[in-house]
């Protein structure tokens, strides 16, 4: 089983007990963080009795502000609370690589302590080094966060984590961030000691910290080992995806000892170079998949060996299966697409649809149209890539924006706009110009109500939202995966529960 450390961190001291009562039926380990208590005088009391109860191992932990502390405290009051907390039995301490360096007549047990370095600027070059010297501090445990900003930061920690396991040396590492969470699940199967995990969405105590519950549950973290398969979601960002949800269920329905991971891209080339070719990865993994979402669409298709005849001619994948040592390129978009619109309309012939945008998803959308005779017309704010997206798939483009889309019947919304995050209020379209359409889809599923389907229904349109496109094209890119149909009634339940939450 890998261990789990829930951290509790509460800003006072009658939460303590309670706190750490409901983070030790979550985890293994309990971790806490005392320097997030307003008041830490008297802590201490409080372990001594959660230590006679028993039944619980714990952390002990008085961050410093400068590696990611909670409150305040100086140097000389941290060396005043180790002083008096390292009589502690039973406990672990995790007490920083510098303090430890500058406070070498502490006197603390070194075979009882974590020596940690939090680095929350990024990662850090010279990683193997700060190991070294950390190594040599004689402490029984090592610790290393630091944050990534892509996904192929996480390589030096998974890289630091192997060299660990082959020096016999117990070590904790992870990447911090949301670029960082495959550190996070992955790691214990590799020989990470532990990982962290919270009580709940609100408690994390670093960047990228899933909670414990969905390390047992969502990602099995439990069954993982050297045969899973590992699959994933590459984009930037991925953290409103529904995907892990959706593939980590069908997985487990299926009873396939495989994981779906969100992994945080910005630079897809060189994430398929180092990480996902089986010729040049840097990293020994089993990756036998990945869905790719926006910006990377058109991007990862130099760096794949064979592309299917459909993804060639949209001009964009958003499927890749690892098999043989090669890199295969699908396209599941266009008929998720469709097979809703169909189920709505009926027959596409002739139906006139105006779509709106211009990059992956729309790509797959105007093939779609084309295939199925629909009229397309194409808006988007690019007029260049509008055009020659238009030239492509023989659609209409205007070369003025229409202030209306009642001639049309259908309007798509195949941009990004009201996906969760920043945009989340925004529309590519009011109800005003939206009166007169019979349907109105919108390609964003996250939030299941989007903006542009509120206006759509003040304006007395049919509505039809990207939860269904996201499940067709799911079961197929699941087919193309594993060879076997999914339970997509499985995959529909967790998506569903999950907008609901």
């Amino acid at each position: 089983m890998a261990k789990i450390c829930v951290p509790v961190c509460v800003r006072r001291i009658d939460e303590l007990k309670t706190a750490t009562q409901q983070a030790a039926r979550l985890g293994n380990v309990v971790e806490l963080r005392l320097d997030c208590l307003e008041d830490p005088e008297g802590a201490l009391s409080i372990v001594r009795e959660l230590l006679d109860h028993g039944g619980t191992d714990l952390i002990v932990t008085m961050r410093a502000p400068e590696q990611g502390g909670a409150g305040s405290h100086s140097y000389d009051a941290r060396r005043s609370f180790w002083m008096r907390a390292k009589e502690l039995p039973g406990v672990l301490f995790d007490v920083e690589f510098e303090f430890v360096n500058r406070s070498p007549d502490l006197a603390i047990d070194l075979n009882r302590v974590i020596c940690s370095h939090h680095d929350f600027a990024g990662m850090p070059a010279d990683l193997n080094q700060l190991y070294e010297g950390m190594a040599a501090s004689s402490a029984k445990l090592i610790k290393i966060a630091a944050q990534a900003a892509d996904a192929v930061d996480c390589l030096p920690i998974f890289q630091v984590i192997d060299r660990a396991r082959t020096e016999g040396r117990q070590l904790i590492a992870i990447a911090m961030g949301s670029a960082g969470i495959m550190t996070r699940v992955l790691g214990p199967s590799r020989g990470s000691l532990l990982t962290y995990g919270s009580i709940n969405d609100e408690s994390g105590t670093a960047p990228g910290q899933l909670t414990a519950r969905d390390l047992r549950e969502l990602y099995r973290i439990d069954q993982i080992d050297s045969q899973t398969q590992i699959f994933g979601i590459i984009g930037k960002p991925v953290g409103h995806s529904l995907s892990p949800r959706i593939h980590n269920a069908a997985f487990a329905a299926a009873g396939i000892n495989a994981v779906y991971l969100p992994m945080e891209v910005q630079d897809a080339i060189a994430f398929m170079r180092r990480m996902a070719h089986p010729n040049t990865r840097e990293i020994d993994w089993n990756l036998r998949g990945l869905s790719v979402t926006a910006p990377h669409k058109a991007a990862v298709m130099q760096c794949l060996d064979w592309i299917d005849p459909t993804a060639k001619d949209i001009g964009a994948v958003n499927t890749i299966v690892a098999e043989d040592g090669r890199l295969l390129g699908y396209n599941t978009d266009a008929e998720g697409f469709v097979s809703p619109l169909r189920t709505r309309l009926g027959d596409l012939g002739g139906v006139r649809c105006a779509v709106i945008g211009s990059g992956g998803a729309a790509r797959a959308v105007l093939w779609a149209l084309r295939k199925a005779g629909a009229e397309a017309t194409l808006v988007a704010r690019n007029r260049e890539r509008a055009n020659d997206l238009a030239q492509r798939f023989k659609a209409a483009c205007p070369p003025q924006r229409p202030e209306k889309f009642s001639g049309f019947d259908a309007v798509i919304n195949a941009t990004p706009m009201g996906t969760r995050g920043p945009t989340v209020n925004e529309t590519p379209a009011s109800a005003e110009q939206l009166r007169g359409v019979r349907l109105a889809y919108d390609l964003v599923y996250n939030p299941s109500e989007t903006r542009f389907l509120h206006e759509a229904r003040a304006a007395g349109c049919d509505t039809l939202g990207g939860i269904e496109m996201l499940l067709a094209q799911a079961v197929e890119q699941f087919k193309l995966w594993t060879g076997s149909e999914p339970d997509r009634e499985v995959m529909r339940v967790a998506a569903l529960k999950t907008l609901a939450n």
